[in-house]
């Protein structure tokens, strides 16, 4: 640290002490409140005094700025132990934007999404746009770019080429390992991150969908310290049991809440983290985010000091945040203002110390700059050769998804050798869209719905080719072409048009639109796909996307064709 660095920081301690010690006021006073101490687990009476975004003491103090609390409740920040930002279809910017007044103050992301399609630029992209925002967006590096060796992505990541991401400060761990098949037969390119990851005292998260016995025993003695794929009480239990984290996930796409609310008790909490994982952005408007998790936890029953410090000091302590989660002398200043722990409603959020939200207002924030050639790379992703109708027509019996209902999973129907609308199997296609390779697998699926026309979307988990579903092989391929032409994004076609798009400009994956504005189009088209068949007890675009992830069973559409997640085989 530099001689001028350095005393910097000594002058902020100085005046922090000062502040303890009522030799000067604080900057800030929230006056007359009360405060959740996580510590002892007592709700306490006292002013709150921050000085330097630091909480400098709790008692009777006078401030510069002084905020009426009575009648008020102060609690940490929340934090969201794993997201991924991409789901949001926003920029960093725009999620701050909207999370902020439900008293988010904290993400770790895992930029896996954009990787997959940009590689390294991807996650130097994501760094770029979430610096200095009034959200702390902490990062996980990708460990599994691509999820396996059967997709075909942008880019694979091997341990060089992620290891300078380490030393920057806001990057605090490996990603969910998902390839727990090569990690418990011992594969040398997934342990050399686990070990570079180690050798860098960072955390190594996880994601093993059921994995039990010895499998599990294996995966966790490797180094995994946690876990968000817990379905199951038992499940989850049995990972408790080996000393995992386990992450509470309560997101769009997948909903584990209600199965693991029997953890929430004082014997398991002290491991217990809320997330999640994918976040799209009618949810986030219309329900919220950690906020959400916290009030519906407690609405069952959960003790709200139990539902508050999995959201917020568990958290930290897990990623090593050492003065983040907390009401005490010495943390940041990431603090909230609610009126009940019953209606959670966020009155007031402070971040390091400076209001951000108050009274159903955003604080206008600034805007990071992203260099130029990056902007350039994630507009230019989407390449394919030209689409013709004879790459989606193929005479010999194809595999046959099964959709499950509020599942992410599918089940292997066998075989099918045609549309058949009355039967609800349609043909499904995904194109690679990073190398132009020409690559198109195909496949049938049951389940969706759509009657007529065809859905396309450049969001297909994890390594983001083009995926259609469509009742004809014609409004397939102009689907593809819309896609091409907006580079990247959703869009509906009947009659071989677009009937309408959303643009997902950055990288197939985002729009630089706000938050209301895309989830306007996002409504639009799903309520177009509905009156043209598709099911109302599933979303569109977000089932369609999970149909390519290689890692969830049974079965996947890859670029070369329907594939057996349990045997690892193609149909």
């Amino acid at each position: 640290m530099e001689n001028f660095e350095m005393n910097q920081e000594i002058q902020k301690k100085k005046r922090i002490i000062s502040s303890a010690m009522k030799d000067e006021k604080a900057d800030l006073v929230l006056k007359g409140g009360k405060y959740l101490n996580l510590f002892t687990g007592e709700l306490l009476k006292g002013d709150i005094a921050i000085t330097e975004g630091i909480i400098s003491g709790i008692g009777s103090f006078e401030g510069l700025k002084e905020i009426d609390a009575r009648g008020r409740i102060i609690i940490p920040g929340f934090i969201d132990s794993h997201i991924h930002l991409e789901s949001s279809l926003v920029t960093p910017y725009q999620f701050a934007k909207a999370v902020i007044p439900h008293g988010t103050t904290a993400v770790i992301t895992d930029p896996h999404e954009i990787a997959n399609v940009m590689g390294t630029d991807g996650i130097d992209y994501m760094l770029q746009a979430s610096e200095g925002l009034p959200l702390d967006i902490f990062f996980v590096i990708p460990s599994c770019v691509p999820a396996t060796s059967f997709d075909e992505n942008h880019a694979k990541l091997t341990y060089k080429s992620i290891e300078p991401f380490f030393s920057n400060p806001r990057v605090l761990g490996l990603g969910e390992l998902m390839d727990f098949v090569g990690l418990t037969e011992g594969k040398t390119e997934i342990l050399e991150k686990i070990v570079l990851a180690e050798k860098g005292q960072k955390i190594i998260d996880g994601h093993a969908p059921d994995l039990s016995g010895k499998q599990l025993q294996a995966y966790v003695a490797s180094g995994i310290y946690s876990d968000h794929e817990c379905s199951t009480y038992d499940n989850a239990l049995e990972k408790l049991r080996l000393g995992q984290w386990i992450m509470i996930r309560e997101g769009t796409a997948a909903k584990n809440l209600e199965a693991l609310i029997p953890l929430m008790v004082p014997q398991f909490s002290s491991r217990l983290l809320f997330a999640t994982d994918d976040k799209h952005p009618n949810d986030i408007l219309n329900f919220g985010h950690i906020d959400l998790i916290v009030r519906n936890a407690i609405k069952r029953g959960v003790d709200p000091m139990i539902a508050i410090k999995i959201a917020t000091l568990n958290a930290a302590q897990y990623f090593g945040l050492k003065n983040t989660g907390a009401v005490a002398p010495g943390y940041r200043a990431d603090l909230l203002m609610i009126e009940s722990f019953e209606g959670l409603d966020i009155e007031t959020v402070i971040k390091n110390g400076k209001v951000v939200y108050e009274h159903m207002k955003t604080i206008s924030i600034g805007k990071p700059v992203v260099s130029e050639q990056l902007v350039e790379r994630a507009s230019s992703t989407i390449r394919i050769t030209e689409p013709q109708i004879k790459d989606f027509q193929n005479n010999s019996p194809l595999g046959l998804i099964g959709l499950v209902k509020d599942q992410i999973i599918t089940k292997n129907l066998g075989k099918a050798t045609m549309i058949d609308l009355p039967r609800d199997i349609l043909k499904v296609a995904i194109v690679e869209r990073h190398h132009a390779t020409g690559h198109i697998g195909l496949g049938f699926i049951k389940g969706y719905g759509l009657q007529t026309g065809a859905v396309a979307t450049s969001i297909a988990h994890d390594a983001h080719n083009i995926i259609v579903v469509g009742t004809n092989e014609k409004d397939m391929v102009a689907a593809v072409k819309e896609i091409r032409r907006i580079k990247g994004g959703m869009t509906i076609v009947t009659n071989g048009k677009a009937v309408a798009s959303l643009a997902l400009n950055i990288a197939g994956l985002m729009s630089t639109l706000s938050l209301d504005q895309v989830n306007d189009k996002l409504e639009d088209l799903k309520g177009r796909a509905h009156r043209l068949g598709v099911s109302y007890d599933i979303d569109p675009f977000m089932t369609l996307s999970f149909i390519s992830l290689s890692v969830i069973p049974e079965v996947r559409l890859l670029t070369k064709g329907v594939f057996d997640v349990l045997t690892q085989k193609y149909i």
